[in-house]
C-alpha cells in the first residue's frame, strides 16, 4: 500500500508503543499496523534498549514515515515511556500498546470508522473496547462490557451497570480522547511497572462521556517468565506496587465530586488493585513484608476511611486481609482462584 499523500491531516488514533529490549516480539505488535495508509500514527518509544529495538522501530520508520514515528531515549521504565509517546501524540484519541501485545486489525478497522463516526457527532472521552488474555498454555478468555454498557451509541456513567468482580477496566480496553489525558494532569512516575493503574484512573476521573465498542482489539500476551505480571516478579517488585497503589489512593476523586456511577467503578478498581497489593506482600512473606501489610491498610485507614470502609466491606478487599496465619493462608488461596478463574492478570 502507498503512504497517504497529505501528512498534515490530524491522524484519528496515536497508537503508544513503549518498547524495552523487545527485539524477539516487537514485530507481533507493529507488523499488522503497517497495513494501515491514513487515520492512525503509531509512536515506538525504544527506551533505551541494549538489543535491537531500536534498530527494529527504524525500520519501520524508514519503510513507513508517513505512519511510524520513533522516539530513542534513556531507559526511563514503562511509565517515562508511555510519557515520552504521549508528548508527541497528535492523534485525536490515543491507544496504549505494550510491545508484547498486539491489535487486531479488523477490530482496528472497526474502530477508526467508529472513531472517524464518532467525531462527526461531536466525539466522546473515552471508548471502551474488549480485551483478549492470550495465554501460554492456555486457552484465550476475552473480557468484555456488554452486559453493563450500553452497545452502539453514547452514553455517560449513569447509564453503566455494576462491574462483576472480572470486569475491571485494565489499560488495554481504553481509547482515550488526548487532549482529555493531558489535562487530567496525569504523570506517570518513572522506573516503575504497574503505572497501568494510574493511566486508567487518573484521566477515566475526568471522562464524563463514553462509548462501547463490542469488538476484541487487544490482544494481551501472559506467560513470559520476566513479565511484570507473572508472580514472582510481582512480589520482587511488590515497592513498586505500592508506590502505584498509594499514587492511585491520592489521585481517586472524593465522593459526589464525580457521577456516582464513575465513583463506584474507581472504587472497584481500587479494591482490585489494594487487594493484589496486599496478597502479594504475604506472598513476599518475610517479617518486613508483613509488618508493610499491616502499615498500609493502617495508612488506608487513616489517609482515606471511606475507602477503608468500602475495601472491608466488599469481598476482594475482605478476602484480601484476613487477620492470622490462617487468614493470610485464606487470603492466598482466594488469590490463587481469582487468577484462574476471575483473571485479576
Amino acid at each position: 500500500m502507498s503512504p497517504r499523500q497529505n501528512q498534515t491531516v490530524t491522524p484519528l488514533l496515536s497508537v503508544v508503543v513503549p518498547a524495552y529490549d523487545a527485539a524477539s516480539y516487537l514485530d507481533r505488535a507493529c507488523g499488522p499496523l503497517e497495513r494501515f495508509e491514513e487515520g492512525i500514527e503509531v509512536i515506538i518509544v525504544d527506551d533505551g534498549s541494549s538489543d535491537a529495538t531500536g534498530a527494529i522501530a527504524d525500520g519501520y520508520a524508514a519503510r513507513r514515515p508517513d505512519l511510524f514515528r520513533v522516539i530513542h531515549q534513556d531507559n526511563r521504565g514503562h511509565g517515562g515511556a508511555i510519557s515520552a509517546g504521549l508528548a508527541v501524540a497528535s492523534g485525536t484519541y490515543v491507544k496504549v500498546l505494550d510491545s508484547d501485545d498486539w491489535l487486531d486489525s479488523d477490530a482496528l478497522v472497526t474502530l477508526l470508522a467508529t472513531l472517524a463516526r464518532l467525531e462527526r457527532d461531536g466525539g466522546v472521552d473515552a471508548v471502551v473496547t474488549n480485551y483478549v488474555h492470550e495465554r501460554v498454555g492456555r486457552r484465550a478468555r476475552t473480557t468484555r462490557y456488554s452486559s453493563i454498557m450500553p452497545v452502539g451509541r453514547v452514553f455517560d456513567w449513569d447509564d453503566v451497570g455494576r462491574f462483576s468482580a472480572r470486569q475491571y477496566l485494565m489499560m488495554h480496553a481504553l481509547v482515550y480522547r488526548t487532549s482529555l489525558v493531558r489535562a487530567s494532569g496525569l504523570a506517570l512516575p518513572e522506573h516503575t511497572f504497574y503505572v497501568d493503574n494510574l493511566f486508567v484512573v487518573t484521566p477515566l476521573s475526568h471522562s464524563r462521556t463514553l462509548f462501547y465498542l463490542d469488538v476484541d482489539l487487544y490482544r494481551y500476551f501472559i506467560g513470559r517468565d520476566d513479565q511484570s505480571v507473572n508472580d514472582a516478579v510481582m512480589v520482587r517488585r511488590v515497592d513498586q506496587q505500592l508506590r502505584v497503589n498509594r499514587l492511585v489512593l491520592d489521585a481517586l476523586p472524593a465522593p459526589g465530586t464525580v457521577p456516582a456511577g464513575l465513583h463506584a467503578y474507581l472504587l472497584h478498581h481500587v479494591e482490585v488493585l489494594c487487594a493484589i497489593t496486599s496478597v502479594m506482600l504475604v506472598r513476599a512473606g518475610t517479617p518486613e513484608h508483613l509488618a508493610t501489610r499491616e502499615a498500609f491498610w493502617r495508612e488506608i485507614k487513616r489517609e482515606s476511611p471511606w475507602v477503608y470502609t468500602r475495601l472491608r466491606r466488599g469481598v476482594i478487599g475482605t478476602s484480601s486481609y484476613l487477620p492470622g496465619s490462617t487468614g493470610r493462608q485464606m487470603s492466598l488461596l482466594a488469590y490463587r482462584f481469582a487468577r484462574r478463574v476471575v483473571g485479576f492478570s
